[in-house]
């Protein structure tokens, strides 16, 4: 039995340059950006002394993830819906991160940062 959720068609309100075989949901682009520059901003965010400095790269992190899922919905290649669980995937899979190496640094398994 196939949910019918996870085999959506792709949009066909706009023509496309590159014709899709794959189903759109979720978005895979939507997902791998979350995952890489999430994570990536949550690692490096974690590590920082200076609050103005940990608010810059959570927030760059965050417009470049948005930007790329504006840009699917955009050029027609995606539903509002397929982004959207392409981000709370990716969104998802920092946070784990996050949290790994919240108690590793609590437990001593790695370096502490300096503000505790």
């Amino acid at each position: 039995m196939k949910v019918a959720l996870l085999h959506n068609v792709r949009p066909d309100f706009v023509a496309q340059s590159v014709y899709e075989l794959s189903r759109s949901f979720p978005s895979g682009h939507s997902t791998l950006s979350a995952v890489t520059y999430l994570t990536l901003g949550a690692l490096l965010a974690r590590v920082q002394t200076r609050r103005i400095l940990k608010m810059y790269i959570l927030g760059l992190a965050v417009l470049v993830t948005v930007m790329v899922g504006i840009s699917r919905v955009y050029l027609g290649v995606h539903w509002p819906t397929d982004v959207l669980a392409g981000w709370c995937l990716g969104a998802a899979w920092a946070m784990v991160c996050w949290f790994v190496a919240a108690r590793l640094q609590r437990t001593g398994q790695v370096e502490q940062t300096t503000d505790g």
